[in-house]
């Protein structure tokens, strides 16, 4: 049976509620799944909580979420590059969860594995670890953190089948496989989708009993979070 659905906006209707957790791919704005974003600031979905690795830029990304006041929480580990994130932050409008990175990313990928919780030498001795369970291995030190399983999780594929399987592109690929696993539903929008049997089997990352749902991402320019360029040299030719 085809996973694909006409639109993210019909395929997100029939999914999300107010106060869901829901877990978004990309990093800064690479692999970011814009159309799924637009589908839920289009809902209008609130007092959601949010677990990425990041939450966009101003206007972009996940960063109109917090625009239309649709985030009571964010579980991240970087945010710097968002202004209003932070004027919200000190505000006390949103609660936020800082995670290491790493520790970001092996939750979501523990809550795709069945597995409730783990431990890690990350974060001993700081704040990260206030209020968590701690057990010594080897005469160390380790910190217990739980897995996270999103309700709906939302991702950006290169490629698509119709049952599901995703390819990723390069570092467009990020945090999106584990995300993908970690969604009790998961979405993905996808630069091409094509048939069943169409994939080489060696290079799908995300096999399709983790998707359910696939839509074709709309044809856009993509965003750049920070533009840097050379200045180019002025070369004069000697006149003869």
């Amino acid at each position: 049976m085809s996973k694909v659905r006409a639109s993210a906006a019909a395929a997100i209707a029939d999914s999300v509620t107010d106060g869901m957790t829901i877990a978004v791919g990309g990093f800064g704005l690479s692999g970011v799944p814009v159309d799924l974003i637009r589908a839920l600031h289009d809902l209008g979905a609130r007092d959601l909580t949010i677990v990425s690795n990041n939450m966009g830029i101003d206007g972009k990304g996940l960063g109109i979420l917090l625009e239309n006041r649709q985030v009571a929480k964010v579980i991240a580990s970087y945010v710097g590059e968002n202004k209003l994130f932070a004027s919200q932050f000190l505000s006390g409008e949103l609660e936020v969860e800082f995670v290491p990175q790493g520790t970001l990313a092996e939750r979501m990928r523990a809550g795709g594995a069945g597995i409730p919780a783990f431990y890690t030498r990350t974060g001993v001795g700081t704040q990260v670890a206030e209020g968590k369970p701690t057990a010594e291995f080897d005469g160390l030190l380790y910190l217990q953190e739980r897995a996270i399983v999103a309700d709906v999780a939302l991702v950006r594929a290169h490629q698509a089948d119709t049952e599901g399987n995703l390819t990723y592109r390069l570092t467009a690929r990020n945090f999106n496989p584990v995300v993908a696993t970690a969604g009790r539903v998961t979405f993905a929008e996808a630069e091409s989708v094509v048939a069943a049997g169409e994939l080489d089997p060696n290079v799908i990352v995300t096999p399709g009993i983790f998707v359910t749902h696939v839509v074709q991402a709309e044809e856009r320019e993509k965003d750049i979070e920070q533009r840097t360029v050379r200045t180019r040299a002025v070369h004069q030719t000697a006149s003869a």
